[in-house]
């Protein structure tokens, strides 16, 4: 079995399920190669996916547009929709490009999180194309009123990509999926640390009565006052770049910290859930997910807002303690979506 997996490169929290989707999938079936297209950076997946996985970023590397940001906490939307224009444009000519990728790597099925471009071209090729997101770009792009007058033709192009999808497995915490035929509700997919908490901490020279406090805003980056949280906050402060502590993973640090301070994603939030750890989270630009994840969150994880100004000014103690002292929610909620995505690909394809 041979599979293309097209992955947006907006954000690493697409990266991060996806190779956690690709993980269940050769567990079940080790014979399965994987083709990775995407234009998120190689790193990622050397670092992190299993074996049988090839990163090919071919002739036509970017597979979607995402969203342009200045960093983590803001967004350009008329950028936005300029590079969706631009990317319209030649939408075409890259499916047929896609196909004929399809055609030559003799590729048995597309899963895409969560590229139109790859429904498109799995169509074109004449094999099945597989959705797992917890969202689709038509839906984001669909509040920016700058793409009425600078992408006109774009939002419709998603629509009628994504309506040629085979099958869609919806995560929670999202939306869209209007124009798919086919959606299957599946649980959250996260990375759960399999280390023990403490010997963590131990490793990372955290006593066992201290506050640990990671902040995550990797991808796009924050400018951050470092310096001055860690002379004065009170807590210690684990700010990693793109690679962890030697020997730790991302999943380990957010399961060793007792809170993470971020702008909410997917990804983030998800996998504070899988480790139960509480997540202090501030704003980050008018896009639609957040608005879903921010009524959401607090039936699955503590959570509690900080303001922009608060944040940047490092200004975090007081928000910090009054988030620990929020109870936890009762309901358990499963994470173990990896696993049935991945059984609910195989039996599509079986």
């Amino acid at each position: 079995m041979r599979l293309a997996y097209y992955i947006s490169g907006h954000g690493l929290g697409h990266c991060s399920r996806s190779i956690e989707v690709m993980r269940a999938l050769r567990a079940a079936r080790p014979d399965a190669g994987i083709v990775v297209r995407t234009g998120a950076p190689q790193w990622i997946f050397d670092s992190a996916a299993p074996g049988g996985i090839a990163y090919h970023a071919g002739p036509v590397n970017n597979v979607d547009t995402g969203v342009v940001q200045h960093d983590s906490l803001s967004l350009d939307e008329e950028a936005t929709a300029r590079d969706a224009a631009a990317f319209d444009l030649t939408f075409p000519h890259r499916v047929d490009e896609e196909a004929r990728v399809l055609r030559q790597l003799q590729i048995d099925a597309v899963i895409a999180d969560v590229p139109a471009l790859a429904l498109a071209a799995a169509h074109r090729a004449g094999v099945p194309g597989i959705v797992v997101a917890n969202f689709t770009w038509d839906w984001i792009f669909g509040i920016y009123e700058t793409f009425d007058r600078l992408a006109p033709r774009a939002i419709q192009t998603l629509r009628d990509a994504y309506a040629k999808t085979s099958l869609a497995l919806r995560l929670p915490l999202g939306g869209g999926f209007a124009t798919m035929p086919r959606v299957r509700e599946i649980p959250l997919i996260a990375r759960r640390s399999s280390r023990d908490r403490a010997d963590t901490r131990r490793r990372l020279g955290v006593e066992r009565d201290r506050l640990l406090v990671l902040a995550s805003f990797s991808g796009f980056g924050v400018n951050l006052p470092l310096e001055a949280l860690h002379r004065s906050a009170g807590f210690v402060l684990l700010a990693p770049e793109r690679d962890p502590p030697a020997g730790l993973r991302y999943e380990d640090l957010v399961a060793a910290a007792d809170v993470v301070v971020s702008k909410p994603g997917y990804g983030i939030v998800s996998e504070c859930v899988a480790n139960g750890t509480a997540l202090l989270y501030t704003s980050r630009g008018r896009f639609l997910e957040y608005d879903v994840l921010v009524s959401e969150m607090p039936r699955v994880l503590r959570c509690r807002f900080i303001s922009p100004a608060d944040l940047l000014a490092g200004r975090w103690t007081t928000a910090v303690h009054a988030l620990l002292a929020q109870p936890r929610p009762e309901a358990a909620v499963p994470v173990n979506g990896a696993e049935v995505a991945a059984q609910l690909i195989l039996d599509e394809l079986d």
